[in-house]
């Protein structure tokens, strides 16, 4: 047998049983040159994990919720809600942040994350370049909502006791630097009202202390809020914006009140840690887009008074910037701080 040296590969001739060996060398090598990436099975490949910033019970556990059902149901692959809650929801945003990119661990994040930026100076993660935008889930218009045995049920009523008692009553909120915190600040500087703010660990608390009467008013995204609205366990006063909700048509808007300026909405979307591979990017969007479609998702959806908008990862980033401009303007003009 006769053999040579190529390239550092022993090259074998002059064998029949060589011969036959030879496809065998060449499928090896070839296998050996595949691009890693490829041989990555398609995701997703096990469960995946998505960090909620806030407790159980909140706005946007209202929807992450449903979300994790439909993927397991279409999917046949667990998605597992992991509630971190504190600090606004900059907790749960910098433990997402600092995840491996491998599509496995997501963030569901909110309007509170646009805000942030203008609240907490030291963050550690910048929402618009440690992550990547995949999608716009729900956007959802805030509501006032008060505990009735404290408040009075009509919003001129209601006005009327604030202006007679200011700074005797209090609003929760999900946190500092919220949706639910700017809310009530910006609800303040148009009715020229005071009210103190008393701000917990997410919205889930917040509202069992609102229902237990600890506190006396939120403004709260119409999601989380919803089901106990419905159940009579505290009363919408009125919805932001400029028009009435489909799914609450009996509550008015905050121009019929004297407030057309008053215009806050509660949106939640997805994002994946800065690195996730593209490939896994288009199917987290697709899967999301395919959950989107379903009759049960509509219906919690129209629920909650919530909309599913249809906006592509690039617009969805683009939202977002604009968002961090937008509240980053109100915090200035409202003044609003940090409790």
């Amino acid at each position: 047998m006769n053999s040579n040296k190529q390239s550092g590969i022993l090259i074998a001739s002059n064998s029949s049983t060589n011969m036959g060996r030879r496809p065998l060398l060449i499928a090896g090598l070839a296998a050996a040159f595949v691009s890693p990436s490829r041989a990555q099975p398609r995701w997703p490949a096990r469960p995946v994990n998505v960090v909620v910033p806030f407790p159980a019970g909140g706005g946007t556990d209202a929807f992450a919720r449903p979300l994790s059902a439909q993927f397991a149901k279409l999917t046949g692959t667990q998605m597992v809600i992991d509630n971190r809650g504190g600090a606004g929801g900059t907790l749960g945003a910098s433990i997402a942040a600092k995840a491996s990119p491998d599509g496995y661990t997501l963030f569901m994040g909110a309007v509170h994350h646009a805000i942030a930026p203008s609240m907490y100076p030291r963050l550690d993660y910048n929402i618009e370049t440690d992550f990547v935008p995949l999608a716009l889930l729900a956007n959802v218009p805030q509501v006032l909502v008060v505990n009735p045995k404290n408040v009075p049920g009509n919003f001129a009523a209601f006005l009327a006791q604030v202006r007679a008692n200011p700074g005797k009553l209090n609003y929760g909120s999900a946190g500092g630097g919220t949706s639910h915190h700017l809310a009530g600040e910006l609800f303040k500087q148009q009715s020229n009202t005071f009210i103190t703010h008393i701000p917990y660990r997410g919205a889930g608390p917040a509202l069992q202390d609102l229902m237990a009467g600890n506190v006396d008013m939120m403004f709260d995204g119409l999601g989380s809020s919803a089901a106990h609205i419905k159940g009579g366990r505290i009363k919408a006063l009125m919805v932001s914006g400029a028009k009435r909700n489909a799914a609450f048509p009996d509550v008015p808007c905050a121009a019929e009140l004297g407030l057309p300026d008053y215009t806050v909405t509660t949106w939640y979307g997805l994002w994946a840690p800065k690195g996730t591979p593209a490939d896994v990017q288009a199917r987290i969007v697709e899967e999301v887009r395919r959950i989107g479609a379903q009759d049960e998702i509509k219906q919690a959806w129209a629920g909650n008074g919530a909309e599913f908008p249809s906006l592509t990862s690039q617009q969805f980033g683009n939202f977002v910037s604009a968002e961090v401009k937008r509240w980053a303007a109100v915090v200035k003009s409202s003044g609003a701080k940090l409790d």
